[in-house]
């Protein structure tokens, strides 16, 4: 009964901890912009704003979700990180934010120092490819509360736009045209319905190869976030876009609506992209109507752009010119929020 007792007995491992901040500290500082003051371990992230007349801060937080569980299954933990960083990214980019920093949160029920190397390698590079700054974050080792190898992980994001360059729903006009920007895959969103079809209905194991997909299950559905800043933000700085939407959790039509005015809505041309074949998959083997297709996932278009039917054949040029993907898909008419998609559905 008297018997000395350590936070290590209880599961919690200090020592851990520290070398995972030994193991992380190269990855983060590559990520610094000119704008971070101090360097990592301190209480707060230190980041000085400059170079902006009226700055408008813009932040955004999420999570990776069930998409975890794969993870787990494949013991792979180098792209989760920038599924973390994309969600919280992207979201503030649709508002014209050029990202400046992040922190992230990762819990873990026992710390393994080479693991979380591994996620956070993963945000660092994503942080990089972005552009913005891993400045924090916190690992928190909580013994008994997630099973043995799980970890949850999410983050936040913060970015700056001048006033005169912040996009909101009022320009949005009758007439604009939509422009698709390519996803990588599912992205993070929908994965509980994924899991429920893929491993409970179906009961692969997560190692079967489709010819289609050209990998395995589980090595698509790990597909990592797109990162959409370098290509939108010159779009932001060069024109005039009168919105942006991430198609993130809730699909094409919960939204898009969040970028229009009331008083409008958009006509969607199903037939003018290609719906990658995981979605097709997705949709054959959960016998999905094609409508909670849209609602749920991206289906291959993880951006959309809202732009003026004056710009639209400028803008095209220089997404060709710079070699990037895109698709015409719609335009905006008058319609209370409605979201119609037709033809070329699944």
């Amino acid at each position: 009964m008297n018997e000395k007792m350590t936070y290590k007995d209880s599961g919690v491992d200090i020592d851990a901890g520290n070398e995972s901040v030994k193991l992380i500290k190269n990855f983060v500082r590559a990520t610094y912009r000119d704008e971070v003051l101090g360097d990592l371990g301190g209480f707060g992230g230190l980041f000085a704003l400059k170079k902006y007349d009226e700055p408008i801060l813009v932040s955004g937080t999420d999570g990776v979700g069930t998409k975890l569980k794969i993870a787990f299954m494949l013991d792979k933990h180098d792209t989760i990180g920038q599924d973390a960083v994309a969600m919280c990214v992207n979201d503030i980019l649709v508002q014209g934010a050029e990202p400046l920093f992040f922190l992230d949160y990762l819990a873990v029920g026992k710390l393994d120092p080479k693991k979380v190397a591994e996620i956070v390698k993963g945000v660092a590079n994503a942080c990089k490819e972005s552009g913005c700054a891993l400045i924090g974050g916190e690992t928190a080792e909580m013994s008994g509360f997630y099973q043995n190898g799980e970890y949850d992980i999410a983050g936040f994001a913060v970015g700056v736009v001048e006033k005169s360059k912040l996009i909101t729903a009022e320009k949005v006009q009758e007439g604009d045209q939509l422009i698709g920007l390519p996803s990588s895959g599912l992205h993070s969103n929908g994965f509980s319905l994924v899991r429920k079809i893929i491993f409970d209905r179906q009961k692969m194991n997560g190692d079967e190869y489709f010819d289609e997909l050209g990998k395995t299950i589980a090595e698509e559905l790990l597909t990592p976030t797109k990162l959409y800043p370098k290509i939108c933000l010159p779009l932001i700085k060069n024109f005039d876009l009168h919105g942006m939407i991430h198609i993130t959790g809730g699909g094409f039509y919960e939204n898009i609506p969040r970028a229009l005015p009331e008083n409008l809505g958009v006509e969607i041309n199903g037939n003018s992209w290609e719906i990658p074949p995981i979605f097709k998959m997705i949709q054959r083997l959960g016998n999905v109507d094609w409508r909670e297709m849209f609602r749920t996932f991206n289906c291959g278009v993880g951006m959309v752009l809202i732009v003026s039917a004056d710009e639209v054949d400028r803008i095209c040029k220089y997404l060709n010119d710079n070699g990037e993907s895109f698709y015409k898909i719609g335009q905006v008419i008058k319609s209370n929020h409605e979201v119609t998609i037709k033809g070329g559905v699944f």
